[in-house]
């Protein structure tokens, strides 16, 4: 009982950590990565897409992404969802393929980016705080029950801890590295 418990946590926790660095790959850093565009919905044939299922991203040069679509009839729509993005760049269009420039950060943009990895820090650090109580509880409702007994609560609780510890530490590692990146000139 405690086992899946515990286990059900630490999946969840997993998953947490996941999301959480698919989101800060799509903050942007003062390098080109495909990521800061693969995630934009585009609307195609009234039903919207990711990018990435539409066309082929590419990073040719350090500082451009190139994007082919692979029907020339979502070219517009491509256009308009990278413009009304938050990434504040600015797409070119030849017919055939769409270049996105991405110029170099400011300090001040650093800065403010940084400031987003701290916000998405904490909403991560809080969705694995839930998961942690979330588990708890369900140990508790097991020790009212009689499931379990209260030796067996309090080391599932330790090890429910230990678990949320480990992983709030990888979710510091990853900002940590995600803030050096940025701050990089």
């Amino acid at each position: 009982m405690t086992d899946e418990l515990l286990l059900d946590a630490e999946d969840r926790m997993d998953k947490a950590v996941a999301s959480y660095g698919q989101t800060l790959a799509s903050i942007r850093t003062g390098r080109a990565s495909t990521a800061l565009v693969a995630h934009l919905q585009i609307a195609h044939y009234e039903q919207t897409t990711p990018l990435n299922q539409l066309a082929t991203l590419a990073v040719p040069e350090p500082q451009l992404i190139t994007i082919q679509p692979w029907d020339k009839g979502v070219m517009d729509a491509i256009m308009k969802a990278i413009q009304k993005s938050d990434l504040g760049i600015n797409p070119s269009n030849d017919g055939t393929m769409i270049r996105v420039p991405v110029p170099p950060l400011t300090e001040e943009r650093r800065k403010e980016m940084v400031k987003q990895v701290g916000v998405r820090t904490e909403e991560a650090r809080v969705a694995i705080r839930n998961v942690r109580r979330r588990a708890i509880d369900d140990l508790r409702k097991a020790l009212k029950a009689k499931e379990i007994s209260e030796d067996d609560e309090r080391r599932a609780q330790g090890d429910v801890d230990t678990v949320t510890a480990a992983h709030i530490k990888r979710l510091e590692t990853i900002s940590k590295e995600k803030e050096r990146e940025l701050l990089e000139v």
